[in-house]
């Protein structure tokens, strides 16, 4: 039985994950600002991680094996996190996004391109440091805040170290708080044209339940530094509205944007799919969109 803290973990696959870690017979105790209340049998302590006096003065003298960081967004948090667990944690697995490599934020030139990208196409200690994520709209500062983020823990480690770079998340229904499975769910099922690109480019994806397990498996490995977690099989934006609009028994219609416009959510106009094969090779198993993606969608239009 391990000790494992979860910062975060009240929505979402963060509550499949500590379902999970408890349900496997561990010590779990959540760590968020008290919005709302632990699971049976697990812990809970109230704290406000940007405070770093107070979340000294909650932990008191409690150590963990593992932290898993359902909620680090930007380099002051993993600054402050740094501090504080430093010799009271023994692993450190932060949830970050695929949105890192993201090549219309990512400074100098552009990651990825038509062949999936690998952990190797971003290293956050290469990012000169910031303490602050400014003048950037809610998207840039997103992915900038957890590539910021990551290169704090990495830059002087304090303790071994875990970045999950998680695909799209879908799947879980209502619990989907992004909206953005049901989005296509209700346009295709109103017979309301998709903004989309010319040529949309494919993304990854992920099952909620499939990263609450990956990150579960993280917290009890030995091997650190970044993991893309994906499913196998990317899609593009029509490949998913095909999906959607079998599952809903209609005919997906299309509006193609103009250059430089705003489309629906993962219609992409640059490559967006990553390679998994690190986390299958370290031993994950990984499912497949085609398997889980029905199932979703269906989760998502009786929402």
């Amino acid at each position: 039985m391990r000790k494992i803290l979860v910062i975060g973990g009240s929505r979402y696959f963060g509550k499949t994950l500590v379902t999970r870690v408890r349900d496997a017979g561990h010590e779990v105790t959540v760590l968020n600002r008290g919005s709302s209340a632990a699971p049976t049998g697990v812990g809970r302590l109230v704290a406000d991680r940007d405070d770093e006096d107070g979340l000294r003065a909650v932990l008191g003298s409690r150590d963990f094996d593992v932290v898993v960081d359902q909620v680090c967004y930007t380099p002051l948090q993993a600054a402050v996190a740094r501090r504080v667990f430093a010799g009271r944690t023994g692993r450190y697995v932060m949830t970050s996004t695929m949105e890192v490599y993201d090549p219309a934020t990512l400074p100098g030139p552009p990651a990825g391109g038509p062949v999936p990208v690998t952990e190797a196409a971003l290293d956050p200690v290469r990012i000169p440091p910031a303490p602050q994520v400014r003048g950037l709209g809610p998207a840039h500062a997103y992915a900038e805040g957890k590539r910021r983020a990551e290169a704090v823990f990495l830059r002087e480690p304090a303790f071994p170290f875990v970045s999950v770079r998680t695909a799209h998340v879908l799947g879980g229904g209502q619990e989907d708080f992004t909206g953005r499975l049901a989005h296509y769910a209700e346009r295709i099922a109103a017979g309301a044209p998709v903004d989309v690109h010319e040529a949309p480019y494919a993304t990854s994806f992920i099952h909620h339940e499939e990263i609450a397990e990956l990150l579960h498996w993280a917290a009890g490995q030995r091997f650190t530094g970044p993991l893309n977690a994906a499913s196998h099989g990317a899609l593009d934006v029509t490949a998913l509205c095909e999906a959607v609009g079998a599952r809903l028994g209609r005919r997906p219609r299309y509006r193609v944007v103009g250059e430089g416009a705003a489309a629906s959510p993962f219609s992409f106009d640059r490559a967006y799919a990553m390679d998994n094969s690190r986390a299958a090779a370290l031993g994950f198993g990984f499912g497949r969109v085609a398997d889980w993606l029905p199932g979703a969608i269906a989760e998502a239009a009786a929402g």
